[in-house]
């Protein structure tokens, strides 16, 4: 059943409606607002934003204009509202199907494109290798015709050879005398003796004291590879595996801010979060890695990144004034990103207080303003009266702030 809430506020422009209803602290279950409007809205873009004690409906009108009434002639007609609430239910019934089915036909064709994409990468596969098969085997063929012709042109010459050797053996034993059946040697003719000498032999040093015939070389050596591949893949690992450059954080922080530069906001991230594992109490490699996962769209781990370096900076002092101005922008940034343009307001009001004569945060104050509803902005005033703080000029960030105060 809707509840009866009558306390509540509306407020328009003439493309916006907001409409305030207070929550007072009891639970109401189920609770909700139900109402009919006098003109319609675009259902699928308007939102809710639930704090500070009430809901606040931001809708887009669907025709521009002001409006004299927020309900509709109508809304006492039971009759009425009963047909406009079935006809709202059958409408998102409807939309939801059609949705469903958008969703899997899109799934569907997803799936034949990759199928379509698989067999031609097969085939092309298939191609390379038999390509390969031919001219390998095509190698083999050459190389065996020449060995053959090789074979050949041996043996023949063998053969004139042995030819030789025989004939010369029987025009001498036609010389020799008769009764002697062996050849005396040569007067004056000795052997000759050979020299003797050292050979060095060197065997590879191997890390495991097994004896050769009890060893699992290939396993030993695939379990020492995966070990190396780990300790480099965490990059935690002070031993020998890394070089003396990857042991140095100040290294790693230039590696991470040229990768910044060069747009590789993954491998900044991987090289900061080295460095952090080396030197965890540096605020400068949790700020950076802020600004990769900002430029990522990682605004929930950018925000817990720039919260763990403006901690680390405390107590504030003028040599890291700069450096605070920069994290509380890009946490604020992420804030806007996360439409919580309350909270994002109050780390740019802190960002000017400590740089208030930066034109780039004045230059964009209109931009942030226009942001909050008018019930928003009252509300941040009295919280800004309370705290000592003023709305001021301050900028949402489109990309050019965030370049500015980049690593």
């Amino acid at each position: 059943m809707p509840l009866s809430v009558k306390d509540y506020t509306w407020e328009e422009t003439d493309s916006l409606l907001w409409i305030t209803i207070p929550l007072k602290g009891v639970n109401y279950p189920p609770y909700f607002f139900e109402c009919l409007l006098a003109a319609p809205v675009e259902d699928c873009r308007g939102c809710a934003q639930i704090g500070d004690g009430v809901i606040i409906f931001k809708l887009i009108k669907k025709c521009p204009g002001f409006w004299k009434n927020l309900h509709s002639s109508d809304s006492n007609n039971k009759e009425v509202m009963k047909n406009k609430r079935d006809e709202a239910l059958l409408k998102y019934q409807k939309r939801l199907e059609d949705e469903a089915n958008e969703k899997n036909d899109i799934k569907r064709e997803h799936g034949k494109t990759a199928v379509n994409e698989m067999l031609k990468i097969e085939q092309l596969e298939r191609d390379r290798i038999a390509k390969i098969k031919d001219e390998e085997r095509k190698k083999a063929t050459e190389a065996l015709e020449k060995w053959k012709e090789e074979q050949r042109s041996l043996a023949e010459k063998e053969k004139e050879k042995l030819l030789a050797e025989n004939k010369s053996k029987t025009q001498h034993s036609k010389r020799k005398k008769p009764g002697s059946i062996f050849e005396s040697e040569p007067k004056g003719k000795s052997g000759i003796v050979r020299e003797s000498g050292n050979i060095t032999v060197k065997h590879t040093p191997r890390v495991f004291p097994t004896p050769t015939r009890e060893s699992q070389a290939e396993q030993e050596e695939t379990w020492l590879k995966k070990q190396a591949e780990a300790r480099n893949a965490i990059q935690l690992s002070l031993d020998n595996d890394l070089s003396e450059k990857e042991k140095n954080p100040q290294w790693l922080l230039d590696k991470g801010n040229s990768y910044f530069s060069s747009g590789d906001f993954q491998s900044a991230i991987n090289a900061y979060t080295c460095a952090i594992h080396l030197a965890p109490k540096l605020p400068t490699l949790y700020s950076n890695r802020g600004a990769c996962h900002l430029k990522l769209n990682n605004l929930f781990k950018c925000i817990e990144d720039c919260s763990k370096a403006l901690d680390l900076m405390y107590p504030p002092v003028q040599q890291n004034a700069s450096s605070r101005a920069r994290a509380l922008v890009r946490r604020g940034t992420a804030f806007c990103m996360l439409e919580m343009y309350i909270e994002g307001l109050k780390d740019y009001e802190a960002a000017l207080l400590i740089d208030p004569k930066n034109e780039a945060i004045q230059s964009d104050a209109q931009r942030i303003r226009k942001k909050l509803s008018p019930s928003q902005t009252s509300y941040y005033r009295q919280q800004g009266q309370q705290s000592g703080f003023d709305l001021g000029t301050i900028g949402i960030v489109d990309g050019l702030f965030v370049d500015t105060y980049r690593c």
